[in-house]
């Protein structure tokens, strides 16, 4: 079984040393000479100098028009699947799957996404017009309503939940990351032709990365893909307190998007 999990990095950093891992630069045209070491983001079909806006799915593009696997995945530099939570930073490094582990898990699930985050109080919709400028995820919806209006009943079921699969983290069958990508960028790519995102903050010009990460699940839903959910960990220290508080002052202070 051929996996290729991406690990999406910008900056020097602890790479696990499975074989199934594979750090890429993600902006790589944009800093060729930072010489991180990485594979970048920036040979065969890429869309690389669109990193500023489209975050870690640089990596994601490439990794659809450029790499041969059985499964493909995506995480980030400094969060990733893991077998359970850990209180030790540290030691959340080794709580990492390995490719044994993926082997087994892929056996038996053709999709791996991270565990439901959860917000209780909010629903997908209203939490992601509170963190960022609704215009991205209007834009997709009214091109779903015209494009894919057999979406349309499951965009509105994942954005009345409570609850999502975040951070554009996953692990799929070729065939299925071949069809979600090729959905994905076309919405993504409409909405750069519509959404005028001129003067936004250097956070919400991350438009297509914050937009993508509901679409994952309308997706999900719509083509009722089996899927298992797995644990994540952060490899840092987050301040929760920080985080809460800004959650609130987004929900509740207009003008305080992005902070």
């Amino acid at each position: 079984m051929d996996i290729k999990i991406m690990i999406a990095a910008h900056k020097p950093y602890w790479m696990p040393q499975e074989p199934c891992y594979l750090p890429v630069h993600v902006g790589h045209a944009l800093h060729p000479d930072a010489g991180l070491g990485y594979a970048g983001d920036d040979t065969g079909d890429n869309i690389s100098v669109k990193n500023p806006h489209y975050c870690e799915l640089t990596a994601l593009y490439w990794a659809w028009k450029n790499l041969a696997a059985d499964y493909i995945g995506l995480v980030h530099y400094r969060r990733y699947f893991t077998r359970r939570e850990v209180r030790n930073v540290e030691a959340r490094k080794n709580e990492i799957l390995t490719t044994a582990e993926w082997e087994s898990i892929l056996k038996d699930s053709p999709v791996v996404v991270p565990k439901k985050r959860r917000y209780y109080i909010e629903t997908n919709r209203s939490h992601y017009n509170h963190a960022h400028h609704p215009d991205g995820l209007d834009c997709a919806e009214q091109y779903i309503c015209v494009a894919y209006p057999e979406y349309l009943s499951a965009f509105e079921i994942v954005m009345d939940r409570t609850w999502a699969h975040m951070f554009n983290m996953f692990v799929m069958r070729k065939d299925l990351f071949d069809d979600y990508c090729k959905w994905l960028f076309e919405i993504l790519t409409i909405i750069e032709t519509r959404v005028d995102i001129t003067g936004w903050d250097a956070y919400e010009s991350r438009i297509y990365g914050f937009v993508s990460e509901l679409l994952l699940d309308v997706w999900l839903e719509k083509n009722g893909i089996a899927y298992c959910e797995q644990n994540v960990s952060f490899l840092e220290p987050q301040d929760w307190l920080k985080k809460g508080g800004a959650f609130l002052k987004r929900k509740f202070l207009p003008g305080n998007k992005g902070y």
